[in-house]
């Protein structure tokens, strides 16, 4: 997972959890830019606020679209009821 945010700060990480706000936490990182965030080298882990994401990239065969597909046709049913 590849957030990025206004400063142009760049994260690759693996996604924990996300919630309502879409904020992020990420563990296992690494900065994809480190000679301009050397400070950041010894996180490991992360939270990122979600109103600070400008977007995140998702690696394509990382992704279970079947999943998905199946759990948003389960929640459009369960709304209709």
């Amino acid at each position: 997972m590849d957030p990025r945010n206004p400063n142009d700060l760049s994260i690759c990480g693996t996604l924990h959890s996300v919630d309502q706000y879409l904020n992020i936490k990420l563990t296992d990182i690494s900065v994809t830019d480190p000679e301009k965030y050397p400070h950041m080298l010894s996180v490991k882990n992360c939270f990122i606020r979600g109103s600070v994401v400008h977007y995140v990239q998702l690696p394509a065969d990382e992704v279970d679209t079947q999943l998905l597909q199946d759990a948003a046709r389960k929640e459009a049913s369960q709304q209709k009821q």
